[in-house]
């Protein structure tokens, strides 16, 4: 799986380039057969790409090793209700990451 530097820079919280990230990071999820699956903003998680939980501990991984502690995908799903979890989508979820990096960028 491709992974980068945890280093904060401008690019890292704008929302194209995670929400680019977190698509080819799909993709690459062993097993869960997204090669070639068309995944944007609107994409559910749970209807449309049918993850697995362990696709999710797996996504939830490999976002850590690209940000670091900045983005925590577990407390992010823990804070949402069943109904939720279930009509996520990846635009939510690139929401939530370009937010926690800028939040970090802000703090340092």
């Amino acid at each position: 799986m491709t992974t980068e530097a945890t280093t904060t820079t401008p690019r890292d919280a704008d929302g194209n380039t995670v929400l680019a990230r977190i698509v080819t990071v799909l993709r690459e999820l062993p097993d869960a057969g997204l090669e070639d699956a068309e995944i944007g903003r609107d994409t559910l998680f749970h209807d449309e790409l049918e993850l697995e939980s362990i696709d999710l501990v797996t996504l939830s991984g490999t976002l850590r090793e690209i940000y670091g502690d900045r983005v925590n995908l577990a407390l992010f799903i823990a804070d949402l209700e069943l109904d939720e979890i279930i009509a996520l989508t990846v635009g939510q979820l690139a929401d939530h990451v370009t937010a926690s990096l800028r939040a970090t960028a802000a703090e340092g």
